[in-house]
Parts: C-alpha cells; structure tokens; sequence
C-alpha cells in the first residue's frame, strides 16, 4: 500500500530565465496556486538561468558557473518547483554531467544531492501535494501538447491531463499527433529555421483542427514558439501555460 502523500508546508520557486524575463505570468500563477494549495513558496534571489542553452550547444564549461549558482541559490532548499520541464529536466539529467566536466567532487556531490528535489510543477501537485482537483475553473475549450523534455526526459505521464480533467467548466480535447515535437528545441529553431518551421506548422494545424481556443503546456519556451505561428496567422486561438490554468478560479 502506497503512503499518502505528505504535502510540503514551503518550496523554493526556480522560475527559469525566460518566465522571468518574458512570462512572469506564468510564475506569479504558481504561486498563487500552491498557496492556494497550502504550500508556501520561496524565491532565492540569486536564481538565474539554469545554463541548459550553454549545454545544448556545447559550451559546457560555460555552464559550471551556472549549476554552482543554481547550488548555491537552491542548496538549503527541501524540495525546489519550476514551471518549465525543459529547466527541470536540464537540472535533473545534465547537471551531473556538467559537474564532472568540472572536476570539482565538491560540485559532482552537492547536485547529486539537490537534483532529485528538484520538480516540475504537476509533478510536485500530483505525487508530493496529493490533489489533482486544486479548485480551478476555466470554461473554455482547451487542448494540451506534452512537451518534449516533459514527454521523454521527465515522463510526466499524464500528471498535467489528470490536473486539466478536473478543472470545472473546461472542455478538454485531444491534441493529435500530441507526442510529436513543436519544432522549438531552443537554439534548434534558430539553427535549423526551415525544419523548426515545417514541424511548427504541423503542429499549429492539428491545434486548429481540435477548434481548441487555448494550447497549454508545461513548458513556456514551446508555447512561446506555437504562439509565434497562432499569431501570425491571425488564429485566434491563445496559448497559456498549465499553471495559468490550474490558477483560475470563479
């Protein structure tokens, strides 16, 4: 028999570079879900990029001073959350590679340490909170695309459809071709512009075709992408991120 969850009475928020800069919407939400949720959260001030686009293009040494700064900003810390799979994955996948690169045992057993408290969102309300019904309301018909680094690094499984299924008022439809990439890969989509682009306007097709009127995800960095394409062709159709949703309320 599996032990009931015990929730978290404080985490630490690691709000990524990009919701900082860009979609600090996304983390106000957070916030104001899980206190909901009667989790209080922190925010270390020295927090900044997780050095996942360092990594992804090779500059690993570059990214040393990244993980001893997310160590020393999130090491105190009992369990840390991020609104971004992609982030979480970074830290929990890579961060122990990039450590070894640097030849500092200190650095190799402090991220082998904080690494696994280390959540994405759904998975810390799901499987740490306990809940899948937070009391959200959206009455609006919404479809979810998985995200790559949530779909195949984390395995998120379905933790984000479980939390949407009970949101009141929402009419949840299936993403087709959802396991399929939306063409961002970070610096993928700058390096490989033509594909990034045919495999985006995959993607933004089979949104329309749910007649969906907003796309989330977990991830802000693939939504910024499908909303790029949403938008230039005069869609309508919104994105918004899993936390915005779970946040809404009558």
């Amino acid at each position: 028999m599996l032990d009931t969850p015990v929730p978290p009475a404080r985490v630490a928020l690691f709000i990524t570079c990009l919701g900082d800069t860009m979609f600090p919407d996304a983390g106000r939400a957070v916030v104001e879900l899980l206190e909901r949720l009667g989790t209080s959260v922190d925010f270390p001030q020295g927090q900044t990029c997780c050095g996942q686009m360092h990594f992804n293009t090779g500059y690993v040494s570059e990214a040393i001073p990244l993980v001893r700064r997310f160590v020393e900003a999130f090491g105190d810390s009992e369990l840390v959350v991020s609104p971004s799979a992609s982030c979480v994955a970074m830290v929990r996948d890579y961060y122990s590679r990039v450590a070894e690169v640097s030849g500092d045992q200190g650095l190799v057993d402090a991220v082998a340490e904080l690494a696994p408290r280390v959540l994405e969102l759904s998975e810390l309300i799901v499987d740490r909170i306990g809940v899948v019904d937070v009391g959200a309301y959206f009455p609006h018909r919404v479809t979810y695309h998985p995200t790559c680094h949530g779909l195949r690094m984390l395995h998120l499984g379905d933790r984000p459809l479980r939390l949407l299924r009970a949101v009141r008022g929402i009419d949840l439809v299936e993403l087709p071709g959802a396991d399929e990439c939306c063409g961002f890969g970070g610096t993928f989509a700058i390096k490989n512009s033509d594909t990034s682009v045919a495999m985006t306007t995959d993607k933004v097709r089979a949104i329309l075709d749910t007649r969906a009127e907003v796309c989330t995800a977990t991830d802000s960095s693939c939504l910024m992408n499908i909303a790029g394409s949403l938008s230039r062709q005069r869609t309508g159709v919104r994105t918004m991120h899993l936390a915005e949703i779970l946040a809404s309320s009558e």
